[in-house]
């Protein structure tokens, strides 16, 4: 369905559901490109919500490497299924339940996403410390100026290095009835940092 190597699948080819968000294609190339993948690793994406960002990191490490997707939200699960199944993608795994919880069992990741937390990003990094190989990168998409803060104390107080903080405000074009008009979309912080 999509035939292209490069990040940016349109929005509107995966299925989605009210209630459950979805990174926006931009955001989503964007934290892709900050996760630095290849094929073969193992990623996490936890708050995976539609499996946008599951299905995309999918498609950088190929059939050798693996994904898993974990959220304690159903509909989340269901649709990332969904989504992967659209796509025709077999390595990504759906976990339903508690990510702070969940992430103890699971093995060793290269790369690590963390969004849509529920106000506990902070712990989530903190676990996810444990669980990231060395040198491998943690990418955190925040919306919130305190989750933002948080999160800079935490990969701080843990000695990651190369962090870097960027911000993305998106504006996408509508149609009117008399021209096109740039519509902006709320700003999206992205954090990216490597373990030591």
């Amino acid at each position: 369905m999509w035939n292209y190597k490069t990040p940016g699948i349109p929005d509107e080819y995966f299925e989605r559901a009210e209630k459950v968000p979805i990174t926006k294609e931009e955001v989503r190339t964007i934290q892709i490109s900050k996760a630095r993948l290849k094929p073969g690793q193992v990623v996490y994406d936890i708050g995976c919500g539609s499996g946008s960002i599951s299905v995309e990191a999918a498609l950088q490490v190929e059939s050798s490497g693996k994904i898993l997707a974990i959220d304690y939200d159903e509909k989340a699960i269901e649709l990332t299924k969904k989504n992967a199944e659209k796509f025709q993608i077999s390595n990504i795994t759906t976990i339903f339940g508690n990510a702070k919880e969940k992430i103890l069992e699971l093995e060793q990741a290269d790369a690590i996403f963390i969004g849509g937390t529920g106000g506990d990003t902070k712990e989530i990094v903190e676990l996810s410390q444990n669980k990231l190989k060395s040198g491998g990168r943690i990418v955190i998409g925040t919306i919130l100026i305190e989750t933002l803060s948080a999160v800079l104390q935490i990969l701080e107080k843990l000695q990651f290095e190369a962090v870097d903080i960027t911000q993305v405000t998106i504006s996408k074009s509508r149609k009117t009835t008399t021209g096109t008009m740039m519509l902006a979309r709320n700003p999206v912080t992205i954090i990216s940092a490597s373990r030591v």
